[in-house]
């Protein structure tokens, strides 16, 4: 079910509890991640050899921390908090990217994933938000890619039409719709009642 619920007035000071969930989150993500490049290393080349660009179905699965974040902690820059430290943990733990590009890239996914909270002035909370965040999370994860090998770029190659189209659809499925139906699941157990996000979904069952 769609819940949507809009306030006067939201409450935008951070408080301890937001900070503490919002980090877990982000660490949790970055595991998640740093296992992901290692568990898609293999399908991602077969993909990218089947049709170029393809492969970006994978891509929500590096995007949710930001639109997680947002939904359950439902302050301003929950994304982006979330995102880099998500990124750092990532860097730190090592991947392919190195650790400067997995910051910036975190923190471009991050800033893109806010925008579709911002649009609605942090006051609408709804599965279709949620995919607008996962699906702008995307278009910065191929903006980013598309724009940083410019030097060998096709919009018919690894980074062109193909991969937009993918990772905006797996950032929009993913990190959008999946972690809605994940923050849901969370909430019904009671785990979120400090949280008016989790207040909302348990008044509704």
């Amino acid at each position: 079910m769609a819940y949507s619920r809009t306030v006067v007035r939201p409450t935008m000071k951070w408080r301890v509890a937001d900070i503490a969930v919002a980090s877990v989150i982000g660490v949790a993500s970055a595991l998640i991640y740093w296992a992901v490049a290692i568990a898609t290393y293999a399908p991602w080349s077969l993909l990218e050899a089947i049709v170029p660009g393809l492969a970006g179905i994978f891509n929500g699965l590096w995007l949710f921390a930001g639109p997680l974040a947002a939904v359950i902690v439902r302050k301003p820059g929950a994304a982006i908090y979330a995102e880099i430290v998500a990124a750092v943990l990532e860097s730190l733990l090592g991947n392919t990217w190195g650790g400067a590009e997995t910051i910036l890239m975190g923190l471009t996914q991050g800033v893109f994933a806010e925008l579709a909270f911002v649009f609605v002035f942090y006051r609408v909370w709804n599965v279709g938000i949620m995919m607008l965040s996962g699906a702008l999370s995307g278009v910065a994860c191929w903006g980013y890619s598309f724009f940083t090998n410019l030097q060998a770029i096709s919009f018919t190659g690894s980074y062109g039409i193909v991969y937009f189209l993918t990772t905006v659809v797996s950032g929009a499925l993913i990190a959008g719709l999946a972690m809605w139906y994940l923050f849901i699941a969370i909430a019904k157990t009671g785990a979120l009642d400090h949280f008016a996000s989790g207040r909302e979904v348990r008044r509704m069952h």
